[in-house]
């Protein structure tokens, strides 16, 4: 049965990323009923110009019903980051985060740990080994994550390669509590509160309190594509009100790393690529919860999927890149 099971989800991937349309006047409702083949596939909601064009829950998931959004979260601290930065909480990117985790930071730290910037933290590039991965549960089953997140080696320069931890974005989340006086759900509730359609459902902390900075995270599909609209627009909410600057969306949209594994591009939080010959700004979480914006259409749209497993191993990651690419074919 597995077998049979692997074969099916290929063949429809397979199918999804081919030329569109495999049905001679597929239109977008057909490529998202096409879609719900896709085993792993919970919720799927497509909006142009801020209105939902077409939507879809398999087995029995609704766009209405919270879950977990995994790493997708990291855009949510990105945006606070920009905000703490507009807000004068933080002094910018370019700000030591060691200056203000001194008292977390190992005894006879590495001198590197005082080059790693709140930018390097956004961008993956802290140089720091990895939490994420093969050492997330050493690192979730640590007593004090701030301080396990920074007693990691060095495996690359700050501001080098593309290290991929959440880890990285926990220290962030430990850092906006630090600065502000309030925790980082408070924050959000604050800062993007304002937001229609937007809420946290619920959120993990760690032993300390700190809510996990880029994970853990629960919100309905409907928030995260409202979420995505509020970056679509510039940062304004659907009422004019601005809750991010234009400024930190262009700064979190740049390239300034890459992924090893896709070779995807990396802002502050965003991945970067091309599908169907359009940009396209990416968040990506476990199992495949993902939020995609194409701009160049005015297009936001949110998936997400089953948690329980690797979206990147077992081809799902990939399958809903390709049909990414159908429904762009078929708006």
């Amino acid at each position: 049965m597995a077998g049979t099971s692997m074969r099916r989800r290929l063949l429809l991937a397979a199918a999804l990323a081919a030329p569109f349309p495999l049905r001679a006047a597929g239109s977008l409702n057909a490529v998202l009923d096409e879609a719900g083949g896709l085993d792993h596939l919970e919720t799927v909601l497509v909006a142009i110009d801020g209105e939902v064009v077409a939507e879809r829950g398999y087995r029995g998931h609704s766009p209405d019903r919270a879950t977990n959004i995994k790493s997708a979260s990291k855009l949510v601290i990105s945006a606070l980051t920009g905000i703490a930065i507009d807000k004068g909480a933080l002094r910018g990117v370019s700000q030591p985060m060691a200056t203000i985790l001194a008292d977390s930071l190992p005894r006879s730290s590495d001198p590197r740990m005082q080059q790693i910037t709140i930018g390097n933290l956004l961008s993956m590039q802290a140089g720091l080994r990895s939490t994420s991965g093969r050492h997330y549960g050493a690192w979730v089953g640590s007593p004090n994550w701030v301080r396990a997140a920074l007693a990691q080696p060095f495996e690359a320069e700050p501001g080098g390669p593309m290290v991929y931890s959440t880890g990285s974005t926990h220290l962030l989340s430990a850092i906006l509590t630090r600065r502000t006086g309030r925790s980082s759900l408070q924050l959000t509730r604050d800062w993007l509160g304002d937001l229609p359609g937007f809420a946290v459902a619920s959120w993990m902390r760690d032993p300390q309190g700190i809510y996990v900075g880029g994970n853990e995270m629960a919100m309905t599909p409907r928030s995260l594509l409202a979420f995505g609209e509020l970056y679509r627009r510039g940062g304004v909410t659907p009422s004019g009100q601005r809750l991010i600057s234009e400024r930190w969306i262009a700064e979190s949209w740049q390239q300034r790393t890459n992924s090893r594994y896709t070779g995807d591009g990396y802002g502050y939080g965003w991945f970067l690529r091309r599908v169907a010959g359009e940009d396209v700004f990416y968040g990506w979480g476990f199992g495949g919860q993902m939020l995609y914006l194409v701009p160049s259409r005015r297009m936001s749209v949110a998936m997400t999927s089953d948690d329980g497993a690797s979206a990147a191993r077992n081809g799902h990651r990939d399958a809903l890149h390709a049909l990414l690419g159908r429904i762009l074919e078929a708006a």
